[in-house]
């Protein structure tokens, strides 16, 4: 019974204090429980929740998950977030970053992103079963009719499926946004990595980043995508193990002057490695 309260934000305690238990109740080893308890934070009268995230002293965790979760698309919660002296430095880039992302979109012309996103099959695969073929196509129409404000949002507040075709949109924005998403994880970042029908712009972006970056299967993935630009893919090569390496020698759908230029550096190894043996003897 007490529970079901909290989940229904119901308890007879101060605002501040609902709003911290439904935060806590989001993360419930319960389904049942995260869900009620997302369903109510969701519908919380926005001036209360304002109230609660412009406050000092409300923790971190809560400004996390209203910031990450509630916040993109709703232009109040942004603006309170960030009036909150306490807002943590990163979590602040976040939301002014994400904001940018709402206005740019807002200013622009819906109409300039309406090309849908196509799928693509994958080599081989002899095809999902109807009713996930179905259920696929009912998700990409439901994302083709979204204006960009919408995808933005559901790209940063979504789910993997849904972030793995927006990361394709003609919008850079929306691509933008997936790769700013919180729920990203560290397998959605190489297999987007891997893909051959996203833009440049979607690989540079991963290559910029530090945090992706730190992952050696990210590495490899970009430097093997045909799509990478060269200037991006260069660079990486220094950081290709001696297997890899010579695998990519003999890649021949990436550009010409990267599949060379691992010729070359794996010949450089070589010679290095001959020198150090010479020198120890």
């Amino acid at each position: 019974m007490v529970r079901r309260k909290a989940c229904r934000g119901e308890l007879p305690v101060s605002l501040q204090e609902k709003i911290e238990i439904l935060v806590v109740l989001t993360e419930d080893k319960n389904q049942e429980t995260r869900n009620a308890a997302f369903h109510t934070l969701e519908g919380w009268p926005s001036t209360e929740l304002q109230q609660v995230i412009s406050d000092p002293a409300t923790p971190a965790r809560v400004l996390e998950v209203v910031a990450t979760d509630l916040a993109p698309g709703r232009t109040e919660l942004m603006s309170a977030l960030l009036r909150n002296p306490s807002l943590p430095g990163e979590l602040r880039e976040w939301v002014e970053s994400t904001a940018a992302l709402f206005r740019e979109a807002e200013s622009i012309e819906s109409s300039a992103f309406s090309v849908p996103i196509e799928v693509e099959e994958e080599d081989g695969a002899a095809g999902p079963d109807a009713g996930q073929q179905k259920k696929r196509e009912t998700l990409l129409q439901r994302i083709n009719r979204m204006p960009a404000a919408e995808k933005i949002k559901t790209a940063l507040t979504g789910n993997q499926e849904e972030r793995l075709i927006l990361v394709r949109d003609a919008n850079k924005l929306v691509a933008r946004a997936v790769l700013q998403s919180p729920k990203l994880t560290s397998h959605e970042i190489e297999a987007i990595a891997t893909m051959k029908n996203v833009t440049e712009e979607v690989l540079r972006l991963i290559a910029m980043n530090r945090k992706f970056m730190k992952t050696y299967a990210v590495v490899r993935s970009l430097v093997n995508n045909p799509r990478v630009p060269i200037d991006v893919g260069v660079p990486l090569l220094s950081r290709v193990n001696d297997r890899d390496l010579k695998w990519l020698a003999l890649n021949r759908n990436v550009a010409d002057v990267i599949r060379r230029l691992a010729e070359k550096m794996i010949k450089q190894r070589e010679n290095a490695n001959k020198v150090n043996l010479h020198g120890k003897h």
